[in-house]
């Protein structure tokens, strides 16, 4: 019969929380990188280094404001749980220890039966009952208990029905009663703390779980996968036209903050908004009069808190509670997200131009330069450091820049040159379709854009100049290694080379973290405005390097299905950035698709691969209505031929009995 014990102390149940909790904390804690510090390899002009500056102070937490996350609060307590229970165990007593006589009579194992009697004769002399008086530090039954071990000890040594149980039972009393122990302290089965403990389960399990499961639920139900909740995606559904121009992708954006931004607990600095709005009034009265039109007609206080601080940032206004810096970074962060949204529900409907609007919406916001159509040359020079749009106005280029600053012994000079070594200036080494296995694209073939990718800073024709030009059989043992790592990356599943370069930071002093340059490689008709294929995101593209021989650049391919019908389709490559300006590469990308009968004989496909569908399917049913050739059925030839040869068994019979 077995004899059911609760945990007293509660050391079973802290073996379970704690292999519960090490299950937990070990991978989160894994799971925490170090932040990358490094920025060696970004901009290094003034604006850029301070900005720089600002977001780590900003990130780096002290004694009296530390700075932790939901995540790293969760990880410490939990640890700090952890050893708690590991040092309550450590220090617990173990009452499952096994029974050693030789232990209790303090003597060894190869001690003879005569050592061990004339042991415990010695044993009872000193610790007999009758011999040994009770003291303070030891009671009667102490005594008594400890000289019954010693006579239990003994005997299990000695006589050999003891000794036998011993042996078999790990007991010299023989078969025990059998114990369990359940990992629970005994106070929570007490009757005194039912309420307490069925309280504690009702809260947790009837509760705060469906809550959290509920929340869950219906949270995830009222965002889309984009991250916006759905009533904004619906918004944007409706507010996106096909010809829509930038300021109507601007006044979409507008409409996002009725619903992702809330102005609870920041009704604070009303002057310092309305200063603000006035400022931008002054600067961009034609943008900031149609916004305000969207603003008043939905008559929301989100909106215009939000818009005021967006155009301040966009306009480079200076903001001077510090309250409402943090706001303004909290709200420009939230912007890719919600341009991301926008720009899947213009691709969804293959729209080409609010597509562009919307991608070009990101350098402008980046850069902090009040939007446009199409991005003009002031906006594109005034993204370096120091140059205003009345400088802009002055040059054509960034290299002009350079030099009318240098042959002036401008100040700017130095700095804008560490701004243009670092430029974002996109060159396409090559562009081509191609098909895996195949010389020509045929219909509804798959089919593989590659791009030849690298980035060229405006002032490096000068190193580009000074680079050796390779002999002869240098250039073809280069083109042959060339061709080879190409077609291994056509076959594989990549949509990008593998790269060993760092990570570069974009000239963007402005945006209120680091920022990496990316772009959008774009397949598109334009002359239909349509989007063909969805944009592919780029990014980590290598820079110039003449040391690195002829492949200085990076390939990337966009897969699509060809049309299915032969002909020359016009098309054009977009390459937008999403941080710099005006940065933007097209190219005309006429696709060749020419009819299955230009394949050579042995590159037609053969009727293993390609037969014709059964009359009697559905297949073969709808070919036959369009006029293709179908497989007659099996069943009908096979009464075909017995047709035929009941046929020729009747005219030989008519021909016997003619003769």
């Amino acid at each position: 019969m077995a004899n059911y014990s609760y945990d007293e102390g509660g050391s079973m149940a802290a073996y379970f929380i704690i292999t519960f909790l090490a299950l937990i904390l070990i991978p989160l804690t894994l799971s925490i990188s170090p932040s990358n510090k490094k920025t060696l390899n970004g901009c290094q002009c003034n604006l850029c280094v301070e900005q720089r500056l600002r977001i780590a102070k900003g990130e780096k937490s002290s004694i009296f404001h530390p700075k932790f996350s939901a995540k790293s609060v969760f990880i410490i307590c939990g640890w700090a749980v952890f050893v708690l229970f590991s040092y309550k165990v450590a220090n617990a007593k173990m009452d499952n220890k096994i029974y050693d006589p030789f232990e209790i009579l303090g003597i060894s194992m190869s001690a003879t039966e005569k050592e061990i009697k004339s042991h415990y004769k010695k044993l009872s002399k000193i610790y007999h009952p009758d011999k040994v008086k009770a003291s303070v530090n030891e009671t009667i039954e102490q005594i008594q208990n400890r000289f019954v071990d010693f006579t239990k000890a003994y005997k299990s040594l000695t006589d050999e029905n003891i000794r036998e149980n011993l042996r078999k039972y790990g007991n010299p009393d023989g078969p025990q009663q059998t114990s369990v122990g359940i990992a629970l302290p005994k106070w929570i089965v007490e009757s005194k703390n039912n309420v307490w403990v069925l309280g504690v389960y009702g809260l947790i399990f009837g509760g705060a779980l469906p809550t959290l499961v509920g929340r869950w639920w219906f949270g995830s139900r009222q965002k889309t996968k984009d991250g916006v909740k759905t009533t904004l995606a619906a918004a944007f559904f409706k507010s996106l036209k096909e010809d829509s121009t930038m300021e109507d992708v601007v006044g979409t954006l507008g409409q996002a903050y009725k619903w992702e931004y809330s102005t609870k607990g920041k009704t604070g600095d009303p002057a310092e908004l309305d200063r603000l709005e006035k400022n931008i009034a002054l600067a961009a009265p034609k943008q900031w009069e149609m916004l305000r039109t969207i603003i008043d007609a939905g008559n929301n206080a989100n909106q215009r808190r939000a818009m005021i601080l967006i155009y301040a940032h966009l306009l480079r206004l200076d903001v001077k509670k510090p309250r409402l810096q943090k706001e303004q970074t909290r709200i420009l962060l939230q912007t890719p997200i919600l341009l991301n949204a926008l720009l899947n529900i213009a691709i969804s409907r293959n729209w080409l131009i609010p597509t562009l609007y919307v991608m070009r919406l990101h350098g402008y916001l980046a850069q902090a330069l009040l939007p446009r159509g199409s991005p003009a040359k002031q906006d594109r020079l005034s993204q370096l450091p120091g140059i205003t749009g009345e400088d802009a106005l002055k040059a054509d280029d960034l290299v002009e820049v350079i030099d009318e600053l240098e042959a002036n012994s401008d100040s700017r000079a130095e700095n804008v040159k560490k701004a243009v070594a670092r430029w974002g200036r996109l060159e396409v080494v090559d562009a081509a379709y191609k098909v895996i296995g195949e010389r020509i694209i045929v219909p509804s073939s798959i089919v593989y854009l590659t791009v030849k990718l690298r980035l060229s800073p405006p002032s490096s024709s000068s190193v580009a100049a000074v680079k050796e030009e390779p002999t002869a059989e240098e250039v073809k043992r280069s083109m042959k290694s060339n061709d080879q790592k190409d077609e291994d990356f056509l076959i594989s599943r990549n949509d990008a080379e593998p790269t060993e370069g760092e990570d570069t930071w974009a000239h963007a002093p402005y945006w209120p973290e680091s920022r990496k340059p990316g772009w959008w490689l774009i397949l598109a008709d334009d002359k239909n405005s349509r989007v063909v294929v969805p944009p592919m995101k780029i990014t980590n593209v290598p820079f110039s390097n003449p040391s690195a021989g002829d492949r200085d650049y990076r390939t990337y391919k966009l897969q699509f299905q060809a049309p299915q019908a032969p002909g020359m389709y016009t098309w054009k490559i977009y390459l937008i950035s999403d941080t710099f300006v005006g940065e933007e590469v097209f190219r005309n990308m006429t696709l060749k698709i020419d009819d299955v009968s230009a394949l050579n004989a042995d590159e037609q496909p053969s009727e293993d691969e390609i037969s014709d569908p059964d009359e009697d399917s559905l297949a073969g049913q709808m070919t036959a209505m369009r006029g293709g050739k179908v497989k007659g059925s099996p069943r009908e030839e096979s009464d075909d031929e017995s047709s035929t040869d009941d046929d020729e068994d009747s005219q030989d019979e008519s021909s016997s009995d003619s003769d």
